[in-house]
């Protein structure tokens, strides 16, 4: 097969970096091991797809000595050819690292997870994104430049426990970009890895090869950063954050991101730095190249500057406010509870560094990081350039402004290994309360000297839900005694939520029954416009009303009821002193409301056997810890067989007297 001009390029490039990577870095005490070059591989030469390879180029052994958990050097290059006939747009790697490396620089990429370096990469592998080259274009249109066509990613970190001459090689590579298949990789010699991915042909896309843009991706948040005007050395680029999720909520948010070319904040409208601070560009690079620049009113030089809203009372101010869906104390609500709050906005002035003097030479900042209080936490993409957004006129006409360059970051909800509120369950046929789970929020280490960690919750008494936890130990141990329950020692430790839900079934007839939720306030910061959501999933059709709520069955999450409260009861106040400071325990934040479903046109529900409990339970956006267990049902047949027996026993007498 006649090899094309740019393969014969890709593989002299190859033995190229090999010869420069068999000499051992000068930076490590040890001497990196000689490492043999691989012969040429095969696939090399037939790859019409996206090529990547991974070449091992040494480590050594770092110090402290350890044994057991030793670590080394490592430094590898990844590269990705695009040897196919269309326009590679914003490439994604994906490098299965399975030694417990620790990434400490990756130069011409970031990581597609919007986590800063150095970053823990081991065992579940990573995915870079390019940058600052985002796109790959073909050898077509480039003639066979590589320089176009080719990203070359410097890695360099640590690795656990793979010992020189043995290579730490990943389990996998492959490309990450949607519409592409990778067979598995090959090895060629220790250190070199190879894959050709290529296009799906049962890929579908709305891409077409003309497209000068990615289009706009939907995620549960959305981010937009529109630079809106330019100049040589700054320019003005507007943000705005968009909460998509139904049950996706922010409150207090705070936003965060990396500048990658040593840029600064010289002024902002609608937010602010929650560290206003210019020590770094005054005695930084910076101050030599902006020598007539007055640093004292430059609002942040930080290399990642964390952002946050304005209270209301700034929306009208003239310096820092005006901006449209702005100050808002970083609340966004879900579109399904408010449209018009579900989305935030502001603007800053960036101040560039040299090369990137001129008016149309734009890079967004990189690893954006959003998260709120008691909130579901985002994972946030890159940023991947798109067709320029377009804005009403300020003036009022009925024409649009388009921004000179826009980048979005998507962003989605992730599962925290450790929520952050939980839910007890009761019902009207046993008179014990199903706690929240020990730990349910996290236990410190210190607690394990105190309480245990890992027993199950005792049952509780229905009082022991208006106090706290630590404030129970005594009626936990009374109702224990009465109820013949056993309990461990040490006794188990608490739930440590801030705030707790109880989920009480309160009546259950043959054609319906009626549960009361309780939303209980923990922490000293007041809730405003909270809302709870919760998934029954067979008895959610039959849900009719709540009466102390605002609540809805929602058309586009399945079997949930989002419930908030109604105009003026909407506020969720934290926990208070009681009556008597000295003596009474603290008393918590409560909302409450009773709950009516109908059991018409719902086959084979049974409410205490399962169907009367929420499958899932939210609080503002966040998914909280569940029970292991119900109720069980067996105080109910207790009181039926009890009726029922004392129904006979006034049968008979009346028989007999007869």
């Amino acid at each position: 097969m006649i090899r094309s001009f740019s393969q014969n390029l890709h593989l002299h490039t190859h033995l190229f970096l090999l010869l420069i990577f068999a000499v051992p870095p000068s930076c490590v005490s040890q001497t990196d091991a000689p490492l043999p070059a691989p012969a040429p591989a095969p696939v090399a030469n037939v790859c019409n797809g996206v090529l990547l390879t991974y070449l091992y180029a040494g480590g050594a052994q770092l110090p402290p000595d350890d044994p057991a958990h030793q670590a080394y050097r490592f430094q590898s290059v990844l590269t990705v050819t695009n040897n196919g006939v269309d326009e590679l747009k914003s490439w994604r790697a994906f490098v299965g690292f399975q030694n417990d490396e620790l990434l400490v620089s990756a130069s011409g990429a970031v990581l597609a997870d919007g986590s800063s370096l150095p970053a823990t990469v081991g065992n579940n592998g990573t995915v870079l994104a390019g940058f600052p080259s985002t796109d790959l274009q073909t050898a077509i249109q480039t003639a066979g430049d590589l320089t176009q066509m080719q990203a070359q990613v410097t890695l360099v970190g640590t690795q656990f426990g793979v010992k020189p001459p043995s290579v730490p090689m990943p389990a996998n590579i492959s490309l990450a970009n949607d519409g592409f298949v990778c067979p598995e990789p090959t090895l060629q010699g220790k250190n070199l890895m190879l894959v050709c991915c290529t296009q799906d042909p049962n890929f579908k896309t709305n891409i077409t090869v003309a497209d000068e843009f990615l289009p706009r991706q939907s995620g549960d948040l959305t981010i937009m950063y529109d630079v809106i005007r330019t100049y040589d050395t700054n320019y003005w680029a507007q943000v705005t954050v968009s909460n998509n999720n139904p049950l996706g909520r922010l409150d207090n948010w705070e936003l965060s991101w990396d500048w990658m070319r040593e840029e600064f904040i010289a002024s902002m409208r609608g937010a602010y730095p929650s560290v206003v601070d210019s020590s770094g560009c005054l005695f930084g690079s910076q101050a030599s190249q902006y020598t007539d620049m007055d640093f004292s009113n430059v609002l942040n030089c930080e290399r990642r500057p964390t952002i946050i809203d304005l209270p209301p009372t700034k929306a009208n101010d003239t310096n820092l406010g005006l901006i449209p869906n702005c100050c808002r104390n970083g609340m966004i609500l879900p579109p399904s509870m408010d449209s018009s709050q579900s989305s935030s906005v502001f603007q800053l002035q960036v101040y560039k560094m040299p090369p990137d003097l001129n008016r149309s030479v734009l890079f967004p900042p990189q690893n954006w990081r959003i998260n709120g209080t008691l909130n579901p936490d985002y994972q946030c993409g890159p940023p991947v350039q798109v067709s320029p957004s377009q804005f009403f006129s300020p003036n009022g006409l009925s024409s649009n402004t388009t921004a000179f360059a826009s980048w979005q970051v998507v962003c989605n909800i992730t599962q925290r290994s450790t929520p952050r509120c939980c839910v007890s369950f009761s019902a009207y046929y046993n008179e014990s309360i199903v706690p929240c789970r020990t730990c349910a929020c996290g236990c410190t280490s210190s607690a394990s000297s105190n309480c245990s960690a890992t027993s199950p919750a005792i049952l509780l008494p229905s009082q022991a839900l208006l106090v706290p936890f630590d404030n129970r130990t005594a009626m936990t141990l009374a109702w224990a005694q009465i109820k013949h329950l056993q309990v461990p020692k040490p006794m188990p430790c608490g739930d440590n939520c801030g705030v707790s839900i109880n989920w009480h079934v309160n009546t259950d007839y043959s054609n319906g029954w009626t549960a009361r939720i309780t939303i209980f306030n923990w922490g000293e910061t007041a809730f405003v416009d909270w809302f709870t959501a919760v998934e029954l999933d067979k008895a959610a059709a039959g849900f009719q009303a709540t009466y102390s709520f605002n609540g809805t069955l929602m058309n586009d999450v399945k079997n949930t009821i989002f419930m908030e409260g109604l105009p003026g009861l909407n506020y969720l106040i934290g926990e208070a002193d009681g009556a008597d400071p000295r003596a009474d325990p603290k008393v918590p934040g409560k909302q409450q409301s009773v709950i009516s479903f109908t059991k018409k046109n719902i086959q084979g529900i049974n409410v205490p056997n399962g169907d009367g409990f929420p499958a899932k339970v939210f609080f503002n956006g966040e998914e909280c810890s569940l029970p292991t267990a119900i109720p069980t049902g067996n105080s109910a047949r207790i009181g039926s067989s009890a009726t029922l027996s004392i129904f006979l026993a006034v049968i008979i007498a009346t028989l007999i007297l007869q």
